[in-house]
């Protein structure tokens, strides 16, 4: 693999995964209500290897070659974070902040599949690795192009565990003994959950709408 194009690729993903974003948003609230955020944090670097893995096996490509297969992932991501949303800012107000919240290895689990959802069916990181992890992948390298892919998809795993986890522990450092931030803080996480979930519903809604609209005045 060419030296200068991965030290390219570890500079774009790290400030990628530097943006805050929904998986900030659930990173910060694990950190403040489960006892340990690492099934948070590991959930969402799952996420992220089931996107590596489609892109090796070349079905990143084929799925947003077909707009209907991606419109539905879409509503899928959308519905999913609007229910995450809309949980956080349900229990923001009576939360406690405690780090023996969520105990058992039930909630565990729970959170592991929450956070592997929040990055995995969300569309917009199966772009991200279809749009961005060929630019960096070399035709003359000694390594085959699946193998590189690869690499680069587990490259962004590690920087992203690795931000998540920074994200998540300060936030529990910081604001755990400020239940007043804390609140403040969970309250912008849910909202950027259904804002987030709004937007996609509208990338895929309003297009429908519009056709409709000109049908029917035609």
């Amino acid at each position: 693999m060419n030296p200068e194009l991965f030290l390219a690729f570890v500079l774009v993903a790290a400030a990628l995964a530097c943006t805050p974003g929904v998986d900030w948003a659930y990173s910060i609230a694990a950190g403040l209500r489960q006892r340990s955020f690492v099934p948070a944090v590991a959930g969402l670097c799952g996420g992220y290897i089931l996107h590596t893995v489609l892109l090796v096996a070349g079905l990143a490509a084929v799925l947003t070659g077909a707009p209907g297969v991606l419109g539905w992932i879409t509503l899928a991501g959308a519905g999913y974070l609007m229910w995450l949303g809309v949980s956080t800012l349900r229990s923001w107000r009576a939360a406690s902040f405690t780090a023996g919240d969520g105990s058992g290895g039930n909630t565990g689990l729970r959170t592991f599949l929450q956070g592997m959802g929040t990055s995995g069916i969300n569309p917009k990181g199966l772009l991200f690795y279809v749009a961005l992890v060929p630019q960096f992948v070399s035709a003359d390298a000694s390594l085959p192009v699946p193998v590189q892919s690869g690499l680069l998809g587990m490259t962004f795993v590690l920087l992203a565990g690795l931000v998540y986890t920074a994200v998540a522990l300060l936030s529990r450092t910081l604001l755990q003994t400020r239940p007043g931030a804390a609140r403040t803080v969970t309250l912008a996480s849910g909202i950027i959950m259904v804002v987030l979930a709004l937007a996609l519903l509208a990338e895929q809604l309003l297009p429908l709408l519009t056709a409709s609209t000109f049908a029917a005045a035609g």
